[in-house]
């Protein structure tokens, strides 16, 4: 049975961003005291910057708590492109200093060169995730499961065994390094973070059709593995 995404709408971006903070820390907290440990995925660009704002003033066991990204842009750290940089600059200070994070770029040439050790590096990590965060383009892309690329259909296996997948979208710069959908699904909640009219059209036009390779994003959307909230706003 599919599992219907929760949608939960907020009048601004900053009550969304106190909601959905709490709401990470208490499931991250509840890992601790569960397992010792807990994981969380973000994802990268500017709609989660206040997001992480809020996070890096909460006072938990942040040393306890392991980071990695759902993809990155295979650029270096000081490029304005770099996810890592972002979450390091935002999110990984103040109170959350201490969290542990895995970045998925390494000092190899390619994603592809580097696809191996990135997953060797994942494996390591606390799973199931204990929150993902994502986010989603006008074109229905998650992570970097962008319409169109040559390896989506091997990103989308559930079959494939592998956890990270280097990936060269067809509209949008950077060769890329994603998660793949069984890693995202390996989760024990999975939040999308969505501002602007436009994001949630796109999230009811996915609601509605059933093409996966036309819009990725209903693979996680649609699925009976992990239970999806999306938290939107106006702005």
């Amino acid at each position: 049975m599919k599992i219907i995404p929760r949608f939960h709408e907020f009048a601004d971006q900053e009550t969304l961003c106190r909601e959905l903070s709490q709401q990470i820390c208490v499931s991250l907290q509840e890992a601790i005291e569960a397992r010792g440990k807990a994981s969380l995925v973000v994802s990268g660009g500017s709609t989660p910057v206040p997001l992480f704002a809020a996070l890096a003033e909460t006072s938990m066991e942040w040393d306890r708590v392991f980071i990695t990204l759902a993809d990155e842009r295979w650029v270096d750290m000081n490029d304005s492109a770099s996810n890592e940089a972002m979450v390091r600059e935002h999110l990984i200070c103040g109170q959350a200093k201490t969290a542990h994070f895995q970045g998925l770029k390494n000092s190899h040439a390619s994603a592809t060169a580097g696809e191996k050790e990135c997953g060797e590096k994942l494996a390591r990590l606390p799973v199931p995730f204990d929150f993902v965060i994502l986010g989603m383009g006008l074109d229905g892309h998650t992570a970097s499961l962008f319409p169109g690329a040559d390896r989506l259909d091997e990103a989308l296996d559930m079959n494939s065994g592998k956890l990270c997948l280097a990936m060269t979208p067809v509209t949008a710069s950077h060769e890329r390094m994603t998660l793949t959908l069984p890693a995202l699904l390996r989760s024990r909640r999975i939040c999308f973070h969505l501002t602007g009219k436009e994001k949630r059209d796109v999230y009811e036009r996915a609601l509605a059709g059933d093409s996966v390779e036309k819009m990725p994003v209903r693979a996680v959307l649609a699925q009976d593995l992990a239970p999806v909230d999306v938290y939107w706003a106006p702005k």
